[in-house]
């Protein structure tokens, strides 16, 4: 059975609190857009009127994806383990960011079809060597789906009790995109071609390739509830962002979501829990074709939209300066009173 979550609405008087609070800074009413709504949002998370973001931690879910066999990514599987590798070592787009704004960051072999040597700095939470080819068959069994939940929600509560209270996730999967276009359009009833994009770089001919297989494997299955998607076409990592996700939300942290594939374990965990959209605060607008569909689907507001398309969560990487922006401004700002300028 799967671990049930208790997520509760952050709906509170401390609201009225918190705007008061911020309508009384040296500033004209509203005058700081998004950033009054973030104060306002981790001041909720947080039930504080001064709310702090301590040791802000980004983990990468590494896996492999067994549709990868029908060809719908110009990459080869073994670029999952390969930059697996070079996260390890720094060189990825994510440790730059990661490094220049502040977060601690974590990578986890989910279901990545490689043996990584025991000494490095990978955490091994390996469900298995990649999931089913689910042209045919269920990505993964039911046990294996109650694992990477489980094993999601515990890596969270590690970081809880470590201090952590502002948590990101990233993925590194080839063909993950396949996987989250179908969970999206199975979740939100939008038409699976307008789910369904380029990922790596597919060109034209790709794509279309790419839409017929995936269109041929939501022939081959009934899965309609929202557990029965993930395990039918999921991937191991995205199941362990969805147990993330909602134990985060348990443990009332602020969480910063990334781009398609984050956000489509988002989709998921949303239908089991919607009151997790609460403490979600979404980091940027992804170029991949349907992420903005996925964020109208959810009424989302991005922080950022730089038209990237990477994954590994450096959209979120990104966004960390603009959370603690909001918070810093709340707490280190000066009122009309005690900067004794006139107030209108």
């Amino acid at each position: 059975m799967i671990k049930s979550f208790k997520i509760n609405a952050t709906d509170s008087p401390l609201k009225k609190e918190l705007k008061h609070k911020i309508d009384l800074k040296t500033k004209p009413l509203g005058a700081l857009g998004k950033l009054e709504n973030l104060a306002i949002k981790i001041g909720l998370i947080q039930e504080t009127l001064s709310p702090k973001i301590s040791e802000p931690t980004l983990l990468v879910f590494a896996g492999d994806h067994g549709i990868v066999a029908e060809g719908v990514s110009p990459y080869p599987q073994e670029v999952t383990w390969q930059m697996v590798m070079n996260f390890i070592s720094g060189g990825a787009a994510i440790n730059v960011f990661a490094k220049q704004n502040g977060w601690n960051l974590e990578v986890i072999d989910a279901g990545v079809n490689y043996d990584f040597p025991p000494e490095l700095p990978i955490r091994n939470l390996k469900i298995n060597k990649g999931t089913n080819n689910f042209l045919n068959q269920p990505a993964m069994t039911d046990a294996e789906l109650i694992q990477a939940i489980e094993s999601g929600a515990q890596l969270v509560t590690e970081l809880a009790d470590k201090g952590c209270n502002c948590v990101a996730f990233g993925e590194m999967g080839i063909g993950n995109t396949s996987a989250a276009a179908i969970i999206m359009s199975k979740i939100t009833g939008i038409h699976l071609e307008e789910c369904v994009g380029r990922g790596t770089g597919l060109d034209q001919h790709g794509l279309a390739h790419k839409i017929g297989v995936l269109s041929h494997a939501i022939e081959n299955h009934v899965a309609t509830q929202p557990l029965a998607v993930l395990k039918t076409f999921g991937g191991y990592e995205i199941a362990m962002m969805c147990g993330a996700l909602l134990e985060a939300a348990e443990l009332r942290m602020t969480i910063l979501i990334d781009g398609f594939i984050v956000t489509s374990a988002l989709l998921v965990a949303q239908h089991l829990y919607p009151e997790i959209l609460d403490y979600c605060i979404f980091s940027h607008q992804s170029d991949e074709k349907g992420h903005q569909k996925m964020l109208q689907y959810l009424h989302a507001d991005a922080l950022l939209k730089l038209d990237m398309r990477l994954g590994e969560g450096t959209g979120a990487a990104l966004a960390l300066p603009l959370v603690e922006a909001a918070v810093n401004f709340l707490n280190e700002m000066a009122s009309f009173e005690s900067a004794g300028v006139s107030n209108k």
